[in-house]
């Protein structure tokens, strides 16, 4: 045993010496990868930014793509990589920048200074058809082959397949096909442009030679609206129309985007405002700013898609309770086609705080829908206040409406309303009214309240005359709770009617108490809140999916032709 050579020291520290080296590649090896890895994304997002804001088409990043696409350029299969939500281009991450350079976007206006109207042609591009779309030559399906293949105009959508494709049809005038009403043609604000520098401004003769039926459509889409739909409405209604049409309000605001009426023909432009009830109030506000300005006669007519939570004024209108996609986007453009003029009351709703003559503060707000007092406004002040903590977290409609039925059955056991009638005095046109133990008041414009409940007209054999929302009268009710609430909205029960009135006059005399107007809450002191007429707007009814109670709550379209 003592003959056996013992290692030397040195050895032990060499193999310890290699286990740490190993152990050292082992973890900084992976770490370097994907600090690697990190950078080159960055670098790629870098300049793949650098390519979006330099390029005049509307480039969007996409994950995946929704249906088998093409690049336009290399013809590969691709899963994602970006589009154009103008043209529809869609490329490889990689051809992004040969994409930018070889094709063209829609045009806002034509390089040439050509005056004549006629003078399109149109613009093809290559593969991504639209499924189930039909050639205009052969009347055959396009795009059914797995491969980049056919070709389509981005301005009138007509399919074509490339054996079909002629010297003809590339050099064919391009009409801008069924939605040619509805286009404001580069041609046209190509004139424009060269009238106002000739300091012309007789716009309709330009109009008459694109027809009596020409009424373009300018887009208002929130994109924070209701289920962030709006971004992707918004794209999609550049495709089918022209993008100088198409707005986001939260990037343009609506005073600054309807000033795009003004280059219209008088009395021809038409709006779609696509979200909630508070992004309508927010255009027809600016719609009495043109007013204002002595623009009554560029004043355009509103339509709704409604992407709200609510969405009680584009249900009084005929749009419906909420859209989430369930007809394509083409079709709501038909609708608006379809779709007849009515007016709309406008109330002024001023809140004068308790006080001093000289320290009065007045507050103003304008009425679309209604004014309430009570149990409906706490739930909307509540649900606010969690809304703006984490505005993420309310993205879903269905969401929304549990939030609402969460704060109301909490109300129901707490009861902060109780003894309104004891707080409160209301007066109709002058005259004081005797209220029983309520606690909330609902001062209504229009016919719907609370998500779809036809608050005045009840339910039962009693008759009661269904509100318009063009009459200049208010409908005033009471509830006796939130439970009370719950009951009108699943037609268990109706509201106490205190009466129509065109002035309403509420005096709260103490105690604070939760307020909303049109869905914007606030909790309000001692006060005085007089409701008056303030104007009407120029709305757009839609009768497609009209009810039998609807029929009578409707304007005579022929009103619609005169203006304040």
């Amino acid at each position: 045993m003592e003959g056996e050579k013992q290692p030397a020291p040195y050895e032990g520290l060499f193999a310890d010496g290699h286990l740490v080296l190993w152990t050292l590649c082992s973890v900084l090896l992976p770490v370097f990868i994907t600090f690697w890895c990190s950078l080159q994304r960055s670098r790629r997002q870098l300049h793949r930014r650098d390519i979006f804001r330099k390029s005049k088409h509307g480039w969007r990043d996409t994950d995946l793509f929704s249906h088998p696409t093409y690049c336009c350029v290399c013809a590969q299969h691709i899963l994602q990589g970006a589009f154009c939500d103008c043209c529809g281009l869609r490329v490889d991450e990689g051809c992004l920048k040969k994409a930018d350079k070889r094709f063209h976007c829609k045009e806002i206006m034509l390089k040439n200074d050509s005056k004549d109207l006629d003078a399109m042609h149109h613009h093809w591009i290559r593969g991504n058809v639209p499924l189930c779309s039909y050639c205009v030559v052969c009347k055959q399906q396009c795009g059914s082959q797995p491969k980049l293949c056919d070709y389509r105009c981005i301005w009138c959508q007509k399919t074509v397949h490339d054996e079909c494709m002629k010297n003809s049809l590339k050099n064919e005038q391009c009409d801008f096909g069924e939605f040619k009403n509805l286009i404001i043609p580069p041609s046209y604000l190509t004139a424009i442009n060269q009238m106002r520098k000739d300091k012309k401004t007789d716009y309709a003769v330009l109009a008459s030679k694109l027809g009596k039926q020409w009424t373009p459509l300018i887009i208002l889409a929130n994109s924070r609206s209701g289920t962030n739909m709006g971004e992707g409405l918004l794209g999609e209604f550049r495709i089918l129309l022209s993008p100088v049409q198409v707005f986001d309000v939260t990037k343009t605001p609506p005073v600054k985007a309807l000033q795009l009426c003004t280059l219209l023909p008088c009395y021809s432009a038409r709006v779609l405002v696509c979200g909630g009830d508070g992004t309508v109030g927010w255009v027809l506000d600016a719609v009495d700013e043109m007013k204002i300005k002595g623009q009554e006669k560029y004043i355009p007519q509103v339509a709704v898609l409604p992407l709200g939570t609510g969405n009680d004024l584009s249900n009084t209108l005929g749009w419906g309770t909420g859209y989430a996609g369930e007809i394509p986007v083409a079709q709501v453009l038909r609708n608006v086609m379809e779709a007849d003029g009515v007016k709309l009351d406008r109330w002024k709703v001023q809140v004068t705080n308790k006080g001093y003559y000289n320290l009065r503060k007045l507050k103003e707000f304008t009425m679309n829908n209604y004014f309430s007092v009570g149990p409906d406004a706490l739930m909307a002040l509540n649900f606010h206040a969690h809304r703006e903590k984490a505005p993420s977290l309310f993205s879903s409609r269905i969401l929304n409406k549990a939030v609402y039925l969460f704060y109301g059955t909490k109300d129901c056991l707490v009861q902060e309303c109780k003894d309104l009638n004891k707080k409160v005095e209301l007066e109709l046109d002058g005259e004081r009214v005797e209220l029983p133990n309520l606690e909330g008041i609902i001062v209504l414009n229009i016919g719907y309240w609370g998500g779809g409940c036809r608050l005045w007209e009840g339910m039962g054999d009693e008759t009661y005359p269904l509100a318009r929302h063009d009459d200049g009268l208010l409908e005033v009710v009471g509830v006796y709770g939130s439970f009370h609430c719950a009951q009108i909205q699943v037609k268990l029960a109706n509201p106490f009617r205190i009466g129509q009135a065109h002035t309403v006059r509420l005096i709260l005399k103490c105690s604070m108490m939760p307020m909303q107007v049109d869905g914007e809450p606030w909790a309000q002191g001692p006060c005085t809140v007089t409701i008056t007429h303030k104007t009407h707007a120029l709305m757009l009814y839609f009768s497609g999916e009209q009810t039998d109670d609807d029929i009578s709550s409707t304007s005579d379209p022929e009103d619609t032709k005169e203006t304040e």
